[in-house]
């Protein structure tokens, strides 16, 4: 049996408009997040959303679009799951940023241009998803329901911004590798730290999380 690739108008409708629809980016979020919640419907509207303002259409598989992207999220929640799934920003890329400020809103950069966009989700929501269906009792169903039918001004606020990245920010950067004096490890993208003369890593010069038992 041979198993190949199938034209058919839906593939043939899918290279000539790689974005998906809203349904078939939350299908992929709840795979692979392991399940469906209100903040993953936000997430991918909010990233479906600045993909649009920015007029990137395929940042996960054309090559150019996939170049052209950073996004900084806001907060550790599903949400930011779901951003980096409609996106296709990872950490890993370094093409993901988090800035742990526990807001529900993430900023897209558009490296080709230098135009960036910061998208916000509006505390007003909430309690408009209540009005919109106060039939449901669960708050997450209510609000999955209804963060599915707002109109994007009822949900988001938008707000063309500049954001200055360094060098060693951007994805693909290869610098110099520096040891730490110290514990003698090594450093990556100019993350060390000079205290009295001697180059630390930022652990060593007193911004450890963890405690050395």
């Amino acid at each position: 049996m041979v198993v190949g690739f199938q034209i058919t108008n839906y593939n043939i409708a899918k290279l000539q408009n790689p974005m998906r629809s809203l349904d078939e980016y939350l299908l992929e979020a709840e795979h692979a997040h392991g399940h469906l919640c209100a903040g993953q419907v936000l997430g991918v509207r909010l990233a479906m959303l600045g993909l649009e303002k920015l007029g990137i259409e395929d940042p996960r598989g054309n090559k150019e679009d996939r170049k052209r992207l950073v996004t900084f999220a806001e907060i550790d929640r599903c949400a930011t799951d779901a951003i980096s799934l409609v996106t296709g920003c990872r950490l890993g890329k370094r093409a993901l940023k988090f800035r742990d400020w526990g807001k529900m809103a993430a900023t897209f950069v558009d490296l080709s241009t230098g135009k960036a966009i910061r998208i916000a989700a509006k505390e007003s929501s909430k309690t408009l998803a209540r009005a919109m269906h106060p039939e449901i009792e669960s708050k997450n169903q209510q609000q999955m329901l209804a963060y599915r039918e707002m109109p994007e001004d009822d949900l988001f606020t938008q707000q063309w911004v500049k954001v200055e990245l360094a060098a060693e920010e951007l994805p693909g950067y290869k610098g110099e590798r520096i040891v730490c004096a110290e514990c003698g490890e090594g450093i990556s993208f100019r993350r060390e730290v000079v205290r009295d003369g001697r180059v630390l890593c930022r652990s060593c010069a007193g911004e450890r999380y963890y405690e050395p038992l």
